[in-house]
């Protein structure tokens, strides 16, 4: 009976950090030729750590920064948030790029929020997140 105990415990456990687990950054490195249409990631010094347009935000340091921060024409909905103070996380990358007007939403309480962005991705959100989190600076 002693060593049942903690079986149920590290199952839970594990059941927690699974989400965490399934994030792939090459998987999502992969999949950011699906945004590299809208998006690149540019470093500060310029260089180039994916090509893309320029119909999106540079994508480069997102996780961690307050949502529409960056330099770039952001739709009402997005800059309300940012206003409120949010910043992005994997979490919220994920739930972004899967719906973003849902997403929008949520965040905002407003019915008729609406997204600039109209791609989703209905898979590999949290391998996308996982990447660019990964692209991110170590501090600045």
């Amino acid at each position: 009976m002693i060593f049942r105990a903690p079986f149920p415990a590290l199952a839970a456990l594990l059941s927690a950090c699974a989400p965490a687990l399934a994030q792939d950054a090459a998987k999502g490195e992969a999949e950011f030729k699906k945004c590299k249409a809208c998006h690149a990631i540019i470093a500060p010094n310029g260089t180039a750590i994916q090509q893309g347009g320029k119909t999106g935000p540079n994508l480069y340091g997102i996780v961690g920064r307050t949502v529409a921060s960056a330099d770039f024409a952001y739709g009402d909905s997005l800059k309300s948030v940012g206003a409120a103070g949010r910043t992005w996380d994997e979490a919220a990358l994920a739930a972004y790029v899967a719906n973003p007007t849902a997403w929008l939403k949520d965040a905002t309480g407003d019915a008729g929020a609406k997204s600039k962005m109209s791609f989703k991705l209905a898979r590999g959100g949290a391998d996308m997140a996982a990447y660019l989190a990964s692209v991110a600076p170590a501090s600045e």
